[in-house]
């Protein structure tokens, strides 16, 4: 189901509907109703959507008083305005990475790093050209590094399911992402450094200080609302935290800080948005993706299971001469399809920015709006990406939606800051990562079903993504 109406006549041009209410305490009251309402972040834009029978209409985002002087946004929800976000030609992406805050450059070395560039910034191209060389030189590493890494995962987590019967999937998945990452870019187990094991909790601390404006950790609301909502959290405090992470990269990342220096980035420059770009963005994604990625499998269940299994194996033992290869890889559909799933129903990064460079108008199905110059735009992801004008039972987790066929709508599957079915450049905003992130999602189900013909979970929620706990894991039977 494609109903993007392209090529057909404009919609009917109509007020964007919504008001911003009184100055600082409307925005402190939706604030309240976006954390702790009834139904949570989503019933906050469906309640509004009903309200204004419209899926473009006015409204605050927190964090609002006293973090963010300017809370007012314009809301779209669709798979037709939902795209605006991404052209950098009509809107504009200078220190929106956040929303209507940006967190302090303290968190960052003094540094404005890359995702809060705009791509008319001459630093942009020079830290996005970094990140590609970064990608580049790890690309030989990638496969067997995850492979090593992943084995010793799934080894610890049946260890841990025979003695206990169960076995906590995110914390030992978070050691094996940030293992894989060091391994991968830099040729190095952090865990054999000073690092230790200590990077998921030192990084998730960091994370918190960026991130604490927009995040709900599920403490007592009143406590929330004054440790994290309304004002900042001193960046001094966590300095010692991120150092430890500095010294990490500035001893493993030696070819990439050289190769920064020839495209005439600093050497502290260039470490801190590696740092960035490793922790905050390819970790944090991972964090979020592959625990969200083993719910919806682990729900789907067995059937599901074993289609996986037939195909990988297969396709392993009939394209890579029982080694993954790229080319085997290629060769997985199904596989491919379910990451893209997991991928549109569970965005690892919901909400998208972007700030009007001039006065223009937007679509969504129903009806044209025409944008002010300065007006913020905001696009809440999993609404548009389960647009029901798109696709078909967009509620549904669909594990074979983009096989075949199915592959048109990858260009409404938009979790890197732009379609699926377009490239990251130095001139548009789309994660620098866009296609490691896929690949090594892949590489997580496969490595998956190499080992196990089904698996059972039991689901939770935490601060980001899902809280899974394996049941059950069935090994292998051929």
């Amino acid at each position: 189901m494609d109903s993007s109406s392209e090529t057909s006549p404009a919609a009917p041009l109509r007020t964007i509907p919504g008001s911003y209410g009184i100055p600082f305490l409307q925005p402190i009251k939706d604030r309240l109703e976006y954390f702790y309402g009834k139904g949570g972040r989503d019933e906050y834009f469906h309640s509004r959507l009903q309200k204004y029978q419209s899926t473009v209409f006015r409204a605050n985002m927190p964090p609002g008083p006293f973090i963010s002087s300017n809370p007012k946004v314009i809301v779209l929800l669709d798979a037709k305005s939902f795209p605006v976000l991404f052209d950098v030609s009509k809107v504009e992406k200078k220190d929106l990475f956040t929303g209507t805050y940006m967190p302090s450059t303290k968190l960052t070395g003094g540094y404005r790093v890359l995702s809060y560039l705009d791509p008319s910034e001459p630093r942009h191209a020079q830290l996005k050209n970094l990140l590609f060389f970064m990608l580049k030189s790890s690309s030989d590493r990638v496969i067997p590094q995850f492979e090593t890494t992943y084995t010793e995962l799934f080894q610890g987590l049946e260890t841990e399911l025979a003695k206990n019967g169960k076995a906590k999937f995110n914390d030992v998945g978070e050691q094996a992402a940030f293992r894989f990452l060091g391994r991968a870019y830099f040729n190095s187990n952090p865990e054999e450094t000073k690092l230790g094991t200590s990077a998921p909790t030192l990084i998730s601390s960091w994370v918190l200080f960026n991130l604490g404006p927009i995040l709900d950790l599920g403490l007592p609301w009143f406590l929330e609302e004054l440790l994290l909502h309304t004002f900042r959290l001193p960046a001094f405090l966590i300095k010692s935290s991120y150092n430890k992470l500095y010294n990490y990269f500035e001893s493993v990342a030696t070819p990439i800080i050289e190769q920064a220096e020839t495209l005439g980035v600093p050497k502290d420059e260039a470490l801190h948005n590696i740092l960035f770009a490793v922790c905050f963005n390819t970790f944090g994604g991972v964090k979020i993706l592959f625990p969200n990625t083993l719910k919806w499998i682990g729900l789907a269940g067995e059937s599901l299971h074993t289609q996986l299994a037939e195909e990988i194996r297969g396709a392993i033992k009939s394209y890579g001469d029982g080694k993954v290869t790229m080319e085997a890889i290629e060769q997985m559909p199904l596989t491919k399809s379910v990451v893209y799933e997991s991928l549109r129903i569970d965005p690892p990064v919901p909400p998208q920015y972007g700030k009007a460079k001039s006065n223009f108008t937007i679509e969504s199905h129903d009806a044209t709006f025409e944008v002010k110059k300065g007006e913020m735009l905001f696009g809440y992801q999993p609404f548009a990406t389960r647009d029901p004008k798109v696709f078909d039972r967009p509620e549904e987790f669909v594990p074979d939606r983009f096989v075949g066929d199915g592959e048109a709508l990858l260009k409404y599957v938009m979790w890197s800051n732009g379609p699926e079915t377009e490239s990251p450049t130095l001139e548009n905003k789309q994660c620098a990562g866009k296609n490691f992130v896929v690949l090594i999602t892949r590489l997580f189900v496969i490595e998956l079903f190499r080992r196990y013909d089904s698996f059972e979970v039991d689901i939770g929620e935490s601060a980001l993504g899902a809280a899974v706990t394996l049941t059950s894991l069935k090994r292998a039977s051929t």
